[in-house]
């Protein structure tokens, strides 16, 4: 046995928890800290701003009642737009500097657009992937100079996007990645085949399943983003149709000791009575982790 099991950490918004405005109800951050350990989780990336105290020490000391610690925070930027970029590295650095300071190694990157939502897709330019490329290096820079590692997080309705878009960058310069099977599922792209591409580089990965109906669906357009998480298109490991234990295997085989962000996107109403929500769902998940880690 493996110890995948020690390497597995909670996200918030697992229970609901995201930034974006109007995603839906915010569950208490005591409950929600609670609920991870119960699950069997040892560590939590951040969450939306003010989620967790801003202070570092303060972050800190309160996870300590729980016995958990930072292991990453999602930094969205636009890297491809010279008139919004000093802001953006503005940020990224205040992001970066609490993120080192709470404990955190790894700074995860949101590629992100210009544009509002999930729901549109780009296609840079070639002078516009000139200037994120050129970007991207300005904000490992900064990165690196708090001691973190970028793993860059392709994601849905963000500038890296579709594999191909994986492809270029993993060519055009030497980032590490945050795999997120989800994301790459619902873009049609294979997570198997990208974690192999980017061995060796890949520093972080999330979890996901994915009922493949509702992501076709958002693919054609059919169904927003938003909306498919609140149809259920992400699913407990195990009970959709992604190959988790494909993608397991290939990293641990390559030597790959970084930590695993069991998430399963989603939008609440209001907050689940006691004993029910997503704990649930997690619960489901960390018990399928357990039979990966069995057979490694």
């Amino acid at each position: 046995m493996s110890d995948l099991l020690d390497r597995v950490a909670g996200a918030p918004i697992t229970w609901g928890v995201d930034g974006s405005p109007g995603w839906g109800h915010l569950m208490d951050r005591d409950r929600v800290m609670s609920e991870m350990v119960e699950v069997g989780l040892s560590a939590t990336e951040l969450g939306p701003d003010g989620y967790l105290p801003r202070d570092p020490e303060e972050i800190v000391e309160y996870l300590k009642q729980y016995d958990l610690h930072v292991v990453g925070g999602f930094v969205v930027a636009v890297l491809y737009r010279p008139d919004l970029i000093d802001r953006v590295l503005a940020y990224v650095d205040r992001a970066c500097r609490q993120l080192a300071s709470a404990g955190s190694q790894v700074m995860v990157l949101g590629p992100a657009s210009h544009l509002d939502g999930y729901d549109t897709s780009i296609d840079m330019t070639e002078d516009e992937w000139d200037t994120f490329l050129a970007n991207l290096e300005r904000l490992r820079d900064i990165a690196g100079r708090n001691g973190l590692v970028t793993a860059l997080h392709p994601h849905w309705g963000m500038a890296i996007e579709q594999q191909r878009h994986v492809e270029r960058l993993l060519e055009s310069c030497d980032v590490d990645l945050c795999v997120d099977t989800g994301h790459l599922f619902v873009v049609g792209a294979d997570p198997v085949a990208v974690t192999e591409m980017a061995r060796g580089r890949v520093k972080h990965v999330h979890l996901k399943d994915v009922d493949d109906r509702l992501a076709g669906k958002v693919r054609s357009g059919e169904l927003g983003f938003k909306q498919a998480v609140i149809d259920g298109m992400f699913k407990p490991l195990g009970h959709g149709d992604v190959d988790i234990a494909g993608v397991i295997r290939r990293l641990e085989a390559s030597g790959f000791d970084g930590w695993y962000v069991l998430e399963q996107d989603a939008s609440l109403a209001a907050e689940p009575e006691e004993g029910a929500g997503p704990k649930t769902d997690a619960l489901l998940s960390f018990e399928y982790l357990r039979k990966i880690a069995a057979d490694l």
